[in-house]
């Protein structure tokens, strides 16, 4: 929001060499007024469950068993 007497302050981050530099500013005038959409509440995701039992009393899931 730019204020009403036209000036506007910079602060530059501290790694800039002093020296002459091109600094650009620039004003886009598409002033939004309007309120930005709100997401819609949503039902919880619904994943199908299969159920196949127990798992088998010697499986092994090391990388040098399979």
């Amino acid at each position: 929001m730019l204020p009403a007497d036209g000036k506007v302050t910079l602060q530059l981050p501290a790694d800039i060499t002093p020296g002459e530099h091109q600094v650009v500013l620039v004003i886009d005038e598409n002033i939004k007024t309007e309120k930005p959409e709100t997401k819609k509440e949503r039902s919880p995701l619904n994943f199908p469950v299969d159920n196949y039992g127990p798992w088998p009393a010697n499986l092994s899931l090391r990388r040098e068993d399979m």
